[in-house]
C-alpha cells in the first residue's frame, strides 16, 4: 500500500475558446471509480446538448486504475491527452471532464490534442493540489490536569485533533501519518508522565 497520493481537493472548473469551440473542463476529487462515473455522468446530463463530453481519471491511490474517453472525437485526440496531464502532475483520486461546443472550425489532430490537455492542465493550475497521507486515529483520554500538557506537546507537530470530549475525562480524537505514530505515542508518554490512555482506532488517507 502506498503511504501517500496526491490530489486535487474539491472540485474546479475552467473555460476556454478555441477557434470558436467552447471547452468546458472540470476536475474533481473522487472517492474511487463509482464515484468519478457518477461525477461524469453528472457532467454530461448537464451538458447533454454538448457536441463531446470527454474524460479521464485516475481512481486509485497508487495510480494504477486509470481510464479515458474521446467520446467521439478522434481516437487518441482526447481522453489520453487528459489523462496523461493527470499523470504528469502525479493526480491520483481525481477525475476530469471536458466538454466541447463545436464551433464550426476543425483544429485537426494536433490541435485537438493541444485543445484538451490544455484545457486540463490550466484548470488545475487553478485548483488545489494536496498529499494524502496514510494516516492512524488515535483516541487520548487523560486526566483535566493533564490536558494543557497535552495541547503544548502536540503544538506545531503533524498531529490534527478531530474532537474533544469534556466529560469524566478528557477524550481526545486525532489523526497522525501513521510513519509516525510510534515515535508520537511514545515521546507523549514521556512528556505526560505516562498518565493517559491510548488506542488507535483505524487507518484512512488524511490531508494536513
Amino acid at each position: 500500500m502506498v503511504e501517500s497520493y496526491l490530489s486535487v481537493l474539491g472540485e474546479f472548473e475552467n473555460e476556454v475558446v478555441i477557434e470558436r469551440s467552447r471547452f468546458i473542463c472540470k476536475v474533481k476529487r473522487v472517492e474511487g471509480e463509482s464515484e468519478a462515473k457518477a461525477f461524469i455522468d453528472e457532467v454530461r446530463k448537464a451538458h447533454s446538448d454538448a457536441t463531446h463530453n470527454c474524460y479521464a481519471y485516475v481512481a486509485s491511490e497508487d495510480g494504477n486504475l486509470c481510464k479515458f474517453s474521446d467520446d467521439g472525437e478522434p481516437q487518441g485526440t482526447a481522453g489520453m491527452p487528459m489523462l496523461d496531464v493527470l499523470k504528469n502532475k502525479k493526480l491520483c483520486m481525481t477525475a476530469a471532464v471536458v466538454t466541447r461546443y463545436f464551433g464550426g472550425i476543425k483544429l485537426g489532430a494536433g490541435g485537438l490534442v493541444r485543445a484538451y490537455s490544455g484545457c486540463v492542465a490550466s484548470c488545475l493550475n487553478g485548483a488545489e493540489v494536496v498529499s494524502n497521507e496514510l494516516s492512524t486515529e488515535l483516541n487520548v483520554e487523560l486526566n483535566y490536569d493533564i490536558y494543557p500538557a497535552f495541547l503544548k506537546f502536540v503544538a506545531g507537530k503533524k498531529v490534527k485533533i478531530l474532537n474533544s470530549d469534556f466529560g469524566g475525562n478528557v477524550r481526545i480524537t486525532c489523526v497522525l501519518p501513521r510513519v509516525l505514530l510510534d515515535g508520537f505515542v511514545a515521546d507523549m508518554r514521556d512528556a505526560l508522565l505516562g498518565k493517559l490512555d491510548c488506542k488507535p482506532m483505524g487507518e484512512y488517507f488524511y490531508h494536513y
